[in-house]
């Protein structure tokens, strides 16, 4: 009979500690084999895309997938992703166009309700647009302008708005609903209007919305101030203070007009950005919209101050106001995004309806079909407009790390069928309607062509009776 060995009291320490590193080698051993069998969970997936990611490099991924969680784009590349992260909830782009989601640079959203009323009428701002908005704008009417707007946006493809406009709370209440994102910036003028007497009172009403919007996910309340000649100087500079203290944009028609750059030639012996220079309203903050009457030394004087600038188009030569020298300013570094302006002016708010115009029309100007290529106008159309919101670190492009702001252009429809270049597809054969989905913030607002967050038959109605209303009202000036 063998001899018993009783271990002593150290001897037995160390086997327990010998048996309880096993135990763990052996846990671990069973998780890592277990991970290794099952791919990471994601919020959404989309698959079978051609991604134009708008990155530093503008890398194209042929047959890419975008993974997203919360709110934030968590992976970007090729199908091998799918065999490391996995979702319940998986969009099919079906051989579609993913990119980031469009930014408006500057537009009225509300002023739907206005639209496609007078068109070619000779002073219309003065006959029909003032009057109108005197006898009808409220809190009801920025609301649901906003309200109808936002559809058609999202629908569009644009995630993004830069908007001014009257009680411009209300106008945010109808996009946050929605589910866009929004700058929203509370217009202010010097004229009475139907939020306020004076620019004062609108300064305050625009510290109560930021006050109600401070933090927010997707609006980010702001300044809206009119133009320079609707302002006057002391209220910019508190505008401008204000801005500052607060950390929030500021948006300004600048350069809009003939008659205004010559009426401050005049007046001060400066164009309308040295004025505006002149009294420190030109910033990192700051979004100079249209900006059709520059000269060069504005231009390297807007660079210097890094100032975002929205290049409107198809509202500017609606209105036979001119062509803004926005390629030279893209050339040369400037930070320019796309906008529709009102849709009382550009009638639509879609930027793919904008595309072909800019790309078209600045090679008419520069007799140069080579000058405004695609690729150029959808960068324009996305990190551009990221950039002139000061925003390019978490929007405009497909990037890991990025706010997971997301359109599929379908390629389906007739119109979409060849494409040897995704880029010329989108500018010059797309529109609104081959937008598929939309996702802002990681949601998705839009599936399959179907808005998801509000009833569009609803809002169609409300605007057909408002428009009876502004129909009569019309009729009497």
């Amino acid at each position: 009979m063998k001899p018993v060995i009783i271990p002593t009291s150290k001897q037995a320490m160390n086997l327990k500690k010998l048996i309880l590193v096993l135990n763990i080698l052996f846990i671990d051993g069973c998780a890592l084999t277990h991970s290794a069998s099952k791919s990471m969970s994601a919020d959404l997936i989309i698959k079978n895309g051609t991604i134009l990611t708008m990155n530093a490099n503008k890398q194209v991924i042929a047959n890419g997938v975008v993974v997203i969680d919360d709110k934030t784009i968590i992976a970007v590349g090729s199908n091998d992703l799918l065999a490391t992260y996995s979702s319940l909830n998986t969009i099919d782009a079906e051989g579609g166009i993913v990119m980031p989601g469009m930014i408006n640079t500057h537009t009225h959203v509300s002023m739907t309700v206005f639209r496609s009323l007078a068109d070619d009428v000779p002073d219309r701002l003065q006959r029909y647009i003032f009057p109108l908005e005197n006898k009808m704008v409220s809190t009801e009417m920025s609301y649901l302008g906003a309200l109808h707007g936002s559809i058609e946006m999202a629908k569009s493809g644009v995630t993004t708005m830069v908007d001014m406009y009257l009680y411009e709370q209300s106008a945010a209440d109808a996009v946050k609903e929605i589910g866009l994102r929004g700058i929203m910036t509370q217009n202010i003028i010097k004229y009475p209007t139907a939020d306020g007497e004076n620019a004062r009172a609108k300064i305050d009403l625009a510290l109560a919305f930021i006050e109600a919007y401070k933090d927010d996910d997707l609006i980010t309340p702001g300044f809206g101030p009119h133009a320079p000649h609707t302002v006057n100087a002391e209220d910019l500079k508190l505008i401008s203070a204000l801005s500052e203290q607060y950390d929030l944009p500021v948006s300004m028609h600048v350069a809009e007009t003939e008659k205004e750059f010559l009426e401050f030639e005049d007046k001060y012996g400066l164009t309308p950005i040295e004025y505006l220079d002149s009294i420190g309203m030109l910033n990192e903050r700051f979004i100079a919209a249209h900006a059709i009457f520059v000269t060069d030394s504005d231009i390297a004087l807007m660079k210097e101050r890094d100032i975002g600038v929205s290049h409107n188009m198809v509202a500017n030569i609606k209105s036979a106001k001119g062509l803004s020298p926005a390629l030279q300013m893209h050339d040369l570094g400037l930070r320019v995004g796309l906008g529709t302006d009102g849709p009382m002016s550009g009638n639509t708010l879609d930027i793919i309806g904008q595309m072909g115009y800019v790309a078209k029309l600045h090679k008419l100007d520069n007799n140069d079909r080579t000058v405004m290529p695609p690729i150029k106008v959808v960068e324009m159309a996305t990190i551009g407009g990221a950039r002139a919101i000061h925003r390019e670190n978490e929007l405009g492009s497909i990037e890991t790390g990025k706010l997971a702001d997301v359109v599929v252009v379908e390629v389906q429809s007739a119109n979409m069928v060849p494409i040897y270049n995704p880029y010329s597809a989108l500018v010059y054969s797309a529109n609104a309607s081959n937008v598929a989905t939309v996702i802002v913030n990681g949601k998705v607002i839009v599936k399959n062509k179907v808005l998801q967050t509000y009833d569009e038959t609803k809002s169609r109605q409300m605007m057909i009776e408002f428009s009876d209303r502004v129909r009569a009202i019309s009729k009497t000036l």
